[in-house]
């Protein structure tokens, strides 16, 4: 006797059948009522297994979903007939009547799935255990079907017939604008080389210079909008005369042009009697105001996504095994891109492999102390090199004036920003020569305390010009201070921007001749991560502050930033090689975006903050001549509103929210908290992984414990194999249901062996 489940199996088997062997069946053959009865449940299990299946992706019940696929694991005879049914249907029309039980069963699947919403109808499709051809058939049956329906018959209400529609019509562009971002994405094929070649460490510095690119594209974009077109209109023609040095100093024929700040005018701008007027000076400062704003916001969001994605998410603690081994994309045929994906996969492992063996080891007592000692006079001798830069920077800023007022020389202007830029490079090559000395276990260790010198090198630096430029440049009585600043920027920025190429070309390039050649026994060297990740948060810092005095500051830095990615790269193929010591990335982006927003960019926001409520405009210069101070601007603006009753909300705006202290109080408890819970969130996730690696730790013991238990059992029964005997006799006591079963799953094995043997039977 067979039972239903057998018998569903045997009928899937015959199902497939090969035609040849089909023909040679006697037509006369009487099917037995039996075999009908299990052929009919084999179709009805197969139907509810669809059922269950779309029923799933509405309901959610995974354990319903793991019964369908496991009953369709069986049903493969179905699943190609239903491929058919769904060609043949395309091609003569849904409507066409076919008695087959395929047939059948996909009008019920059209069926059940025009029941649902579109959300739940695309799981329910994207969940089918079917080729995408045939998914791409499965979606345009049922639209073609629910276009045909009338609307009366819909069992949908119209609340939800309108979001459908809305939720379609807005999926629809979102997707097609996604794809087209995707196609358009910057140097997505040479990122996957480098990630390939060097590993995600060195590929989390291009993917932040990447971003980095994309803020200065949004901020160039606004600003060329609403402060620079408007100014064009209205502009007088230059009169200076232009040499080419004004490239390097930024002075001269730069000066009276768009690009520094005492070329705005101040006064409202209108083309015409009665048109529109636009005012220069509210244009000026909430343009630089909502660029500032939205680069917060952008930082705070991008740290909040990096910071999910690389701390909250489990997967990251499973080192992403189960990426690893399931994740090849079959899609990729083109052998070079093959290729690339299996350099990816190996890089990857590679670096799993190296964080697992790095966490394992264990030092001794006196390696610790060794190496605690060691970073610690690290840490003062690279204190001290800061110091000593930043007094050396002070003393030189300060005499900087004395200096250019003895020397009229136009490349005079250049020597503040050559002596910056020669510590700015020198500096941090010594810091990173302290991994020689120091050793730290793990390679994401030093990037993190070369970062941190780093940053306080730089971010120190700054803090000192800024202080001179503040205390000294604006308070000295100069005709226009503030575009005397810009060019001080510019004259740091371009100064930067050529030590960089030239360390580019020629320092890395001769390194690579003395390790290849001379000195054989250096080698190449490996990419400084800290370093030239360093360099982008300087460079960009200087933007923020120079973009309230040199508006094109953007435009420069994006110009710059595209340049040094293909310089970059082709010095990274060239003069470098993959680093010693694999080890992943993922979590670099959120520390490179949380050094650029503290202390980067709310230094930067401190010191436009005291720009605007604290220093005086000049007065014959600039968008604010004749202000007291640059915030007058806001209060006339506001003042003049009070008087019009349809704009008081915006007074009561700016009185309640933005010119108030309490809602940046509360702001800012409101991200703090939101912060610590993250956190918390974090390390309750990490503790539930250890518990769970504990478990698996556990059972694993267990089983090693059953397994000598059995061993135990085997030894004993050779050793009394007589008193085994009798012992199992007496507790295995025979019953006549034993036996029958016994026979039937015989009569059963006899049975499937003979059909085996002949399919005809």
């Amino acid at each position: 006797m067979l039972s239903e489940d057998q018998g569903n199996e045997i009928v899937i088997e015959v199902e497939d059948v090969p035609p040849e062997v089909q023909r040679h069946l006697p037509s006369n053959r009487i099917v037995p009522e039996k075999t009908l009865r299990l052929a009919n449940s084999s179709f009805s299990m197969v139907s509810s297994t669809s059922d269950i299946d779309v029923t799933d992706a509405q309901t959610g019940s995974r354990r319903h979903h793991k019964r369908a696929k496991r009953s369709l694991r069986f049903s493969t005879s179905l699943t190609e007939s239903f491929s058919q049914t769904l060609l043949s249907a395309e091609s003569v029309g849904v409507d066409t009547p076919c008695p087959s039980h395929e047939n059948i069963q996909g009008q019920k699947l059209i069926a059940s799935l025009m029941s649902m919403t579109s959300r739940d109808r695309m799981k329910a499709i994207r969940n089918q255990p079917r080729s995408m051809e045939e998914k791409r058939n499965l979606r345009k049956m049922v639209d073609k079907e629910k276009s045909k329906q009338p609307h009366g018959t819909l069992e949908l209400s119209c609340c939800a017939q309108c979001l459908n529609s809305i939720s379609l019509a807005y999926r629809r562009p979102r997707s097609g604008l996604s794809e087209l971002l995707d196609s358009v994405s910057l140097w997505q094929k040479t990122l996957k080389v480098i990630g390939g070649k060097f590993g995600t460490s060195v590929l989390s510095y291009f993917n932040f210079l990447r971003w980095l690119l994309k803020f200065n594209i949004f901020s160039f974009i606004v600003t060329f909008s609403f402060i620079i077109i408007p100014q064009l209109t209205v502009a007088e023609r230059n009169t200076l005369r232009f040499t080419g040095l004004e490239f390097l100093t930024g002075a001269g024929y730069f000066t009276d042009t768009v690009m520094y700040y005492g070329f705005y005018t101040n006064s409202t701008i209108r083309h015409r009697i009665g048109g529109t007027s636009y005012h220069m000076q509210l244009a000026y400062i909430f343009t630089i105001g909502t660029c500032l704003v939205i680069c917060l916001f952008s930082l705070l969001f991008s740290m909040a996504r990096y910071f999910r994605n690389n701390f909250i998410n489990p997967h990251i603690y499973s080192r992403g095994i189960t990426k690893l081994i399931f994740c090849w994309d079959f899609t990729v045929t083109h052998e070079r891109a093959v290729k690339l994906k299996q350099k990816n996969l190996s890089t990857e492992i590679r670096e799993n492999l190296s964080e697992i063996r790095q966490e394992n080891v264990k030092l001794t007592l006196n390696q610790r102390l060794t190496r605690l000692s060691a970073h610690l006079a690290a840490w003062v001798v690279s204190t001290g090199v800061a110091v000593a830069c930043c007094v050396a920077v002070y003393y030189l800023a300060g005499n900087n004036s004395e200096f250019l007022e003895s020397h009229r020389n136009p490349g005079a202007v250049l020597l503040l920003p050559f002596v910056v830029s020669c510590i700015n490079l020198a500096v941090p090559r010594f810091y990173s020569a302290f991994r020689l000395v120091e050793r730290y276990e793990t390679p994401r260790q030093e990037v993190y305390m070369l970062l941190i010198r780093n940053i306080f090198l730089k971010i120190s630096i700054i803090g000192i010009l800024c202080y001179y430029w503040l205390n000294i440049v604006a308070l000295a009585g100069e005709s226009c201070w503030e575009t005397l600043i810009g060019q001080e920027i510019y004259r740091l920025l371009l100064m930067d921007f050529v030590f960089s190429l030239a360390d580019s070309f020629l320092g890395e390039f001769l390194r690579r001749i003395i390790g290849m050649h001379f000195i054989k026994s250096l080698g190449l060297q490996e990419f400084d991560i800290a370093r030239n990740v360093l360099e982008l948060i300087y460079a960009q810092t200087l933007v923020w502050i120079g973009t309230f005095f040199c508006p094109l500051l953007p435009f420069i830095q994006m110009i710059t930033l595209f340049i040094m990615f293909y310089v970059k790269n082709i010095s990274l193929m060239m003069n470098f090689q993959p680093p010693s010591k694999a080890w992943r990335a993922s979590q670099m982006m959120t520390f490179f975006i949380l050094l650029l927003f503290f202390p980067s960019f709310t230094g930067v926001l401190c010191t436009l903050a005291i720009t605007i409520w604290r220093l005086k405009p000049s007065a014959d210069c600039g968008p604010f001549r004749g202000l007291p101070f640059f915030i007058h601007s806001i209060y006339s603006w506001i003042d003049t509103l009070s008087t019009r009753p349809s704009y008081l909300w915006v007074v009561w705006i700016y009185q309640n929210l933005i010119g108030s202290v309490h809602f940046f109080f509360i702001l800012t408890l409101i991200v703090l908290i939101i912060t610590y819970l993250y956190w918390q969130i974090t390390e309750g996730r990490k503790i539930m992984i250890r518990l769970l690696h504990e478990q698996i730790i556990n059972g694993k013991d267990k089983m090693f414990l059953i397994e000598k238990l059995t061993k135990l059992q085997d030894a004993e029964k050779r050793a009394n194999p007589s008193s085994y005997a009798l012992e199992r006799r007496d507790v295995e006591q025979p019953s006549p249901f034993h036996a029958w079963g016994h026979d039937a799953a015989h009569d059963l094995r006899f049975r499937q062996s003979v059909q085996e043997g002949n399919p005809q039977a």
